[in-house]
């Protein structure tokens, strides 16, 4: 009867289920949210200022493009979701954990 040892995160030192890096992470992003016309007139949705290093931005676009029910990508640093969805990306954000006052819309 062996007792199994908890994952220790090896940021804060606290076990997996106990770790607050991640909301950590996600309250300090400043976070730049816009929108910019394509080609052929199609809408994009900028979402900038995700650090890689702290959070994971492929499941941070999913999440998004999930939740906003529209196509999209993570390339060049800046989740690029397909429409105009200023509006909503911030409150999806902040549903999400990030911090309002840290997320700039243009």
């Amino acid at each position: 009867m062996f007792d199994q040892v908890p994952e220790v995160c090896s940021v804060c030192g606290l076990p997996k289920e106990l770790c607050v890096c991640q909301e950590i992470a996600r309250e300090q992003q400043r976070i730049s949210v816009y929108a910019m016309r394509r080609k052929f007139g199609k809408e994009v949705t900028i979402v900038e200022g995700i650090d890689e290093k702290q959070l994971d931005p492929k499941e941070l676009t999913k999440k998004l493009k999930s939740k906003l029910a529209c196509g999209g990508t993570w390339k060049e640093g800046k989740i690029e979701l397909q429409g105009n969805h200023k509006a909503r990306v911030k409150e999806v954000l902040v549903g999400m954990g990030f911090s309002p006052d840290m997320i700039n819309i243009k």
